[in-house]
């Protein structure tokens, strides 16, 4: 599964983060041709300018989705790392962070992945695109319903697409769902303390690392993949 992927386009939609950079620098080790997209942290996305082309896109606007796909006219392969952990502290504020959810957590993220197939069809190109959920869409846990609801919703999409998408072009729709990994959205959890009972408690073996999430996705990129439509829950154990 080594240098398969070597010249081959590949879009990290919101990959400016941990989880985003530690593909970015395995995919990179292959030569892919990365497009990186960031929506409000240019600094830390312009450290990954050495890796490939770094664009502002906000998945929520349909020019900005299609500046972006025009990025990578020969598109093989797309990730998309958006999300908002959406957990509003005001109660009065509760409607608009559940529309805000949906916008960045589902509409964005899928829009984007039907527009990339559309483009993989018309050009007969045979690819990959990967989604990314999260252990809360499979587990349940208080305070989530923003976010988990969303990104559920992402992960049926996500099905369905590569159902549609069966045949030829062999076009694979997959998705990663992380746990409690010391990178991304989960991180400041992980330093208050809120996870430790997991460790303690043996649930998980230990937090895990953005390079686990990275091989996920690598995994999903292999050309030769014989795998599409399924969720692959990146978390140690812990919505078992």
């Amino acid at each position: 599964m080594w240098n398969t992927l070597h010249n081959r386009e590949v879009i990290l939609a919101g990959g400016s983060g941990g989880l985003g950079a530690a593909t970015a620098e395995l995919l990179a080790c292959e030569q892919a041709r990365l497009t990186i997209s960031y929506y409000s942290q240019a600094d830390r996305a312009q450290r990954l300018a050495s890796l490939g082309k770094v664009v502002r896109a906000d998945l929520r606007s349909a020019s900005d989705r299609l500046a972006l796909l025009q990025e990578a006219p020969h598109l093989y392969g797309l990730v998309v790392f958006t999300g908002d952990p959406a957990r509003p502290a005001d109660p009065s504020a509760w409607e608009e962070t559940l529309r805000r959810a949906l916008e960045v957590n589902y509409l964005g993220p899928i829009q984007l992945a039907r527009e990339a197939a559309s483009r993989m069809q018309a050009s007969g190109t045979e690819g990959s695109i990967v989604l990314f959920s999260t252990m809360q869409a499979n587990a349940l846990f208080a305070g989530s319903t923003a976010y988990a609801a969303a990104k559920a919703a992402l992960q049926h999409a996500a099905r369905i697409l590569a159902k549609e998408l069966r045949g030829k072009p062999n076009i694979r729709v997959n998705v990663v769902a992380p746990g409690v990994t010391a990178a991304g959205m989960a991180e400041s959890s992980i330093r208050s303390g809120k996870y430790d009972h997991l460790l303690a408690s043996g649930v998980i073996p230990r937090f895990g690392r953005a390079a686990d999430v990275a091989r996920a996705v690598r995994f999903f990129l292999e050309p030769d993949n014989y795998i599409t439509g399924q969720v692959l829950c990146v978390d140690g154990g812990a919505t078992l």
